[in-house]
């Protein structure tokens, strides 16, 4: 059964039995991230449907949510936690791009995916088409998914449901971008994690997390910068005494 298997590894093609009693409507199964309304089963990624279970499609930990958060009942959320190096776009997804291509009113980003994604100049905070954004080859762009799937072009734009950037756009040409695992972004992001915290006690720094593993800092000085990268790189196999050891020889420095 699927509950059984939660934190332990699986494989691709392994059937993942569902409980015996979901309130899920089993022939509109909602794809995708997110928390699932109660007693609603989630689909997330690594899983597809299949039959009365899931279908395993990567190899990884079988994590579970349930519904609303902590608590019983049934549905919730499925997903597989792996740690693959090639990143797929996802609708709403915020990355971190480069501009390769300026071809007319579209701009060509990559994004490190199979496929480059393409993005409009109107698709900024106050464009027009009188008034260009200033975005050149070459500049990196934080941005969001607003169409991504297998048989379309991923789609790009810089400004929310809202029409603001609200921090997306290009990103200033001084600091650092590096490229991490997409299992450490998810890491670094999640509400528990406290290394950022950390690390702004010891150094004031900006910072931008892309979702398809890049990551952009800038802090006062180029060593600063450095050592905050090199530092965040290292938090994946460090343990939490290993990693506050480690503050604590940088704090005496």
């Amino acid at each position: 059964a699927a509950q059984e298997l939660v934190g332990r590894v699986v494989l691709p093609g392994d059937v993942l039995l569902l409980p015996s009693h979901p309130e899920a409507d089993g022939e509109r199964l909602p794809l995708g991230p997110g928390f699932a309304p109660p007693g609603r089963l989630v689909c997330g990624p690594g899983l597809r449907r299949c039959g009365a279970g899931l279908l395993v499609t990567k190899c990884g930990l079988l994590r579970h949510r349930q519904a609303g958060g902590a608590g019983g009942g049934s549905g919730g959320a499925y997903w597989v936690d792996s740690q693959q190096k090639r990143y797929v776009p996802v609708k709403g997804d915020h990355v971190i791009g480069i501009v390769t291509i300026k071809a007319g009113d579209i701009f060509k980003v990559d994004v490190g995916g199979s496929e480059q994604a393409s993005l409009s100049y109107l698709a900024f905070e106050g464009a027009t088409k009188r008034n260009r954004p200033n975005v050149q080859v070459g500049d990196l762009i934080y941005g969001q998914f607003i169409v991504a799937n297998k048989d379309m072009e991923p789609e790009m734009v810089c400004i929310d449901s809202s029409g603001r950037a609200n921090g997306m756009g290009v990103i200033g040409h001084d600091g650092l971008l590096f490229k991490v695992s997409l299992g450490l972004i998810r890491k670094l992001l999640a509400p528990s994690c406290e290394i950022i915290q950390e690390l702004g006690q010891l150094y004031p720094f900006e910072i931008v997390f892309g979702m398809n593993g890049r990551i952009w800092v800038k802090a006062k000085t180029i060593q600063q910068t450095l050592i905050v990268a090199n530092i965040l790189e290292a938090c994946e196999h460090m343990t939490a005494e290993q990693r506050t050891q480690a503050f604590a020889k940088l704090s005496e420095s």
